[in-house]
Formats: C-alpha cells, structure tokens, sequence
C-alpha cells in the first residue's frame, strides 16, 4: 500500500471529500443502505480520515497512516494503527466490518480478506465500497491531478473479480450495487 502518499498529502485527500460533496453522499447513502447499524462491535477497515466510520456510526477503526488516523480521531472514531492483512483484533470480535476504496491500495486482498473473515462473528457482514476498473469514475479522476498522485498506485477491480475473491475467502455475497462506476457489495460470513 502506498502509505507515504497518504501521509504526505492527508490534507489534500481529506479536502477531496469537500470538493465532491455529492458524490460522496451518494456513495455514503449507497454504503448506509447496505450496512447493518452499527453497533459498537462494528469497525471500518482503511478508515482514512473518517469520512465514512463517522457519519455511519462506526466507532472503530484500523489505518495504517498516523496523518489520516488523527483525522479520524478528531471526528470521533477511535483508531488503532494497523493494515487490513494484520489487524490487531481478536478472532469473531466484530459485528460488521467497512472498507472503501481500500482494495485498490492491497498488495494482494486475499490475506486482507482472510483477517477480515476471522474478525467478524459468525453471520457478520462485510461491506465493500470500492471504484471499478474502466468505470466512470476511474476514468473521470485518474487523470485529474490531485486524485492522480493517489490513484496512480491503485489496481482496480471489477465486480465480478471482487465477488469471486469474496467466494474463495469464505464469504456469501448477498448484494452487489453498481453505480457510474462505484461498486458496493454486502457479504456475509459463512
């Protein structure tokens, strides 16, 4: 993951969620929708600044960047410093767990999605909220220069190969929601 960006330029990633005020709504109100209410076993995975965990309810969060993380903390989300392939929890700890457009910045998902399996309890939900490969928005903010320095490290993934990678670490997808190119998925623990 490319941690030094996001430490490097925490305020000009936070600021972007201020210049697209409707896009981020709408993908807040299309994650709400999926997302059980939290409660306070529920935590957002790449927490970042705390845009999502904080409007939603999600007291908790995991996020490797100490300039996003105290963010996070001055909207209220607790933080601790960790990566989604090594989270510092115990095993069937959490209710739900978030994560938004982190895969993108993963190595490889699959050890990230195998600690995520082993942190939620029994039949707990996984949302997913990530920006598709040749979707709209992709090729709407690739180019742009201040999104640019982020997505330029990022690899994208269609639905399709997102589901599929939910199926081999032991989820149940149960719903998949695709609109102008961000996709969000709702799974369950098997």
């Amino acid at each position: 993951m490319p941690e030094d960006v996001f430490e490097r330029y925490a305020k000009e990633y936070d600021h972007w969620f201020e210049e697209h005020r409707e896009e981020y709504h709408a993908e807040l109100a299309r994650i709400r929708r999926l997302l059980p209410n939290p409660d306070s076993r529920a935590i957002e995975v790449g927490a970042g600044s705390g845009r999502f965990a904080a409007p939603l309810g999600i007291p908790l969060g995991i996020e490797p960047s100490h300039s996003l993380g105290l963010m996070a903390r001055q909207r209220g989300i607790g933080v601790i410093r960790g990566r989604a392939e090594s989270i510092p929890i115990r095993d069937e700890s959490c209710s739900s767990v978030l994560m938004v457009t982190v895969i993108c910045f993963l190595d490889d998902p699959v050890p990230a999605f195998c600690e995520l399996h082993r942190i939620l309890i029994p039949d707990g939900t996984f949302v997913i909220g990530f920006i598709e490969r040749d979707g709209q928005i992709a090729r709407k903010y690739k180019p742009e220069e201040g999104k640019r320095r982020f997505l330029s490290c990022a690899r994208f993934y269609t639905p399709e190969e997102v589901r599929a990678l939910l199926v081999k670490t032991g989820f149940r997808v149960d719903c998949t929601e695709s609109v102008t190119g961000f996709c969000v998925i709702a799974a369950r623990k098997d």
